[in-house]
């Protein structure tokens, strides 16, 4: 059997956001699907909407995986602040699903990849915090939503952490788009990658008993299809959710 991963796509699109698209849209970009299929798994797109935290938690018994993907900010409610006038995308549905989609995996020791936003979710999850905006103070990092806005640079692992045991090496070249990050650390996190700079690009559960759970600020699916390592990360997630579909 297939892993099945459960994917939480962007909020729902208006009539007109796509071209030659005459309706609303529920939207997922294909690489991260392109990347999970080359891993050998099979997606499962689910629209954000409200909903209670049992029925969440219900709904992953379905599946064997949770994806969370990158997209707008997470409103700073969710961690305690009040928003700078950067925070940008806000949609209230997305952020109750994610968390706690997140949330129930982690209880059932589901394999989580979260990835930028998505990592950005976890650490919020777990009673993080973020940095609202570091464009004005940082570079390098990218920007956004914004056509060509991806920079290349260099991260450094963790040795012993199960990210570079996934990628199979400590020092990585990644594709970032982005304008938050993450700031206190949540509980029962570490980090485990970091950029030049020290923004923190990875954290995963601290626990090496703990289920596979990791994120990364980086996109892996920018660059997963020619490189290497950035693949591994999704053959590994899809490899864990795999097990844990045998298991079962």
């Amino acid at each position: 059997m297939r892993a099945l991963i459960a994917i939480p796509a962007y909020p729902l699109l208006d009539q007109g956001r796509i071209e030659n698209f005459y309706d609303d849209a529920v939207v997922v970009p294909v690489r991260y699907i392109h990347a999970l299929r080359r891993a050998g798994a099979i997606e499962a797109i689910m629209l954000p909407a409200p909903s209670d935290s049992a029925e969440m938690n219900a709904v992953l018994d379905r599946y064997d995986g949770l994806l969370l993907l990158g997209g707008g900010d997470l409103a700073p409610a969710t961690y305690g602040e009040e928003p700078n006038t950067t925070i940008y995308g806000v949609d209230h549905d997305r952020d109750a699903t994610e968390l706690d989609l997140c949330r129930a995996a982690i209880g059932r020791e589901m394999p989580v990849l979260a990835i930028c936003r998505g990592h950005q979710v976890l650490n919020v999850a777990l009673g993080g915090t973020l940095d609202q905006h570091i464009t004005d103070r940082l570079v390098g990092h990218g920007l956004p939503g914004v056509e060509d806005g991806a920079e290349i640079h260099d991260i450094t692992l963790d040795a012993d952490s199960r990210l570079a045991a996934a990628m199979g090496t400590t020092i990585a070249t990644v594709s970032s788009h982005h304008h938050q990050a993450v700031d206190r650390v949540g509980d029962g996190l570490r980090v485990v990658a970091s950029a030049p700079d020290g923004v923190i690009e990875a954290i995963e559960l601290a626990d090496p008993d703990a289920p596979w759970v990791v994120g990364a600020q980086w996109h892996p699916e920018d660059t997963a299809a020619d490189d290497t390592a950035q693949q591994r990360l999704f053959d590994t997630f899809v490899d864990q959710a795999a097990k844990r579909s045998s298991e079962r």
